[in-house]
């Protein structure tokens, strides 16, 4: 008989977790190379088991990037949530609503800038995962869309802005702001300066407080 020794080792072993494990291959692969890049049999590589075992868990690519979209939207949201942790405490209600709306703008955009691989990703499905989009929330429990409109409501409280400008003011706010981040990493803006990108933000974020 051959010894243990003589056996060749499998290349692929039961996973605990596949599904996740799936999800975080994709999402290396999304960071790396953008959406295009999500594809079942690298994923299924990546995480050690044979490509088969993955139609346990997505049907096809198209499920997969759906999951790894919603796990990037988490993130994103995660990123915008650090943000909001990182402000000083204030005084002012008033300035301290300006502050949450300025934060959750600069952590979208800083995200956009650091992880554009996720960032693409976040974006490319508008479908939703078989968990009805829970994943896509940071750790407070709040997706990025909601971030934003608690902290309008926030504006609202504060008599910042009035009553009835509020209703669809997050339409406004996010296409303005995620217009920026496209143009940022994809658009004729990717070759701004440090510093040019920091102005653009800035006259984004006055243009914003002036609109809403």
């Amino acid at each position: 008989m051959a010894s243990s020794a003589d056996v060749p080792k499998r290349n692929t072993y039961r996973h605990g977790n596949l599904r996740n494990a799936l999800i975080q291959a994709g999402l290396e692969l999304a960071r790396d190379s953008g959406p295009d890049a999500v594809i079942l049999r690298e994923a299924t590589r990546r995480a050690g088991v044979v490509p088969n075992a993955a139609y346990r868990h997505f049907a096809d690519r198209r499920a997969l990037l759906r999951a790894v979209s919603q796990a990037a939207l988490a993130r994103l949201a995660s990123a915008m949530e650090t943000e909001l942790a990182a402000l000083p405490a204030a005084d002012d209600p008033a300035e301290s609503a300006r502050a949450r709306i300025r934060a959750l703008a600069t952590g979208y955009l800083r995200f956009a800038q650091a992880e554009p691989g996720l960032f693409r990703a976040a974006f490319s499905t508008t479908e939703m995962d078989d968990t009805g989009g829970e994943s896509a929330t940071g750790a407070g429990g709040l997706t990025a869309f909601q971030l934003l409109g608690a902290a309008l409501e926030d504006l609202v409280e504060t008599g910042v802005l009035p009553s009835d400008r509020r209703p669809g003011a997050e339409y406004f706010v996010w296409s303005a702001v995620h217009g920026l981040a496209v143009l940022l990493i994809d658009g004729p803006l990717r070759g701004l300066l440090p510093g040019q990108a920091r102005e653009a933000e800035q006259r984004l974020m006055d243009s914003i407080e002036r609109g809403i």
